[in-house]
């Protein structure tokens, strides 16, 4: 049987060796835009939501979120901002999308296209931005719960696969549901349900229990994003949806431009975490 570590323990895993655990979300924004901080943003802010981002352009923005109205598990609203504009008013007011998220990926055409550190080169006044929940934002209750979050123990991002679930399409917008594991105590199973589901905005109670397979996962040391976990002996593979579902939907319905977050680089809002 697998032993947790403490809350403590745990949290301040996340934190890279050379700095400490940050708590202060202005605080790691602005580290962020100094160019001083480009990792997963797991384990810092833990009383606030981290948020996935998604930008579009106009022409296509009404259709995505209708997606995401669609399909609320994966793609949770938190904020979407007018076209042009960057600074969002509800989430982080004064922050920049532009700047303020540790990595960013370009998608065109259903292609890759590019990593960037920032988005103030590429930013387009008809672009209309999402943010979006993360389930980095439950895990703190998880750690304080004392329940094993693998991934901060290792100081690596959370794996996320694309599963065989199948979102309910959009118009063009269309594509698997992508999903975050995370092995838990199998006799702590009911704690984690309960803890999670607590957290609707941030991807609530998970999707999938047991057998990867069963939702097409064959090699759970072979994640789509992220990197791969331990599951031991006692432990049961819990997958929640995951706001990287829009990446795998811009490969499947091709718009003509997606900027999202680099997986695991997230958006740090000034959002309390017990806003649900």
């Amino acid at each position: 049987m697998a032993i947790s570590q403490g809350p403590e323990s745990v949290l301040q895993a996340a934190a890279a060796s050379r700095d400490e655990r940050i708590q202060s979300p202005a605080q790691l924004r602005e580290q962020i835009r100094a160019g001083h901080f480009r990792r997963t943003t797991a384990g810092h802010c833990p009383a606030y939501h981290q948020a996935n981002l998604v930008v579009l352009p106009a022409a296509g923005a009404a259709e995505f979120a209708a997606f995401c109205s669609r399909n609320p598990k994966p793609c949770p609203v938190l904020e979407i901002l007018p076209p042009g504009e960057y600074s969002p008013t509800r989430c982080a007011r004064g922050a920049d999308l532009r700047t303020d998220v540790p990595g960013y990926r370009v998608y065109r055409e259903g292609q890759l296209a590019e990593k960037r550190p920032d988005l103030r080169d590429i930013w387009r006044n008809d672009l209309v931005s999402f943010l979006l929940g993360c389930s980095f934002t439950f895990e703190h209750a998880l750690a304080e719960a004392g329940l094993p979050l693998r991934h901060l123990e290792q100081g690596t991002t959370v794996p996320m696969f694309k599963s065989s679930i199948q979102c309910l399409p959009a118009g063009s917008s269309q594509g698997p549901m992508v999903v975050t594991f995370r092995p838990m105590p199998a006799d702590r199973l009911s704690d984690v349900l309960t803890l999670s589901a607590r957290y609707p905005l941030a991807h609530g109670s998970p999707v999938h229990v047991g057998d990867p397979a069963e939702i097409g996962i064959r090699d759970l040391g072979r994640p789509d994003y992220g990197d791969p976990v331990q599951l031991r002996t006692g432990e049961v593979p819990v997958f929640w949806a995951c706001g990287v579902t829009p990446q795998a939907v811009a490969l499947k319905s091709a718009p003509e431009l997606m900027v999202t977050h680099e997986p695991g680089f997230m958006f740090v809002t000034d959002l309390p975490r017990e806003l649900n």
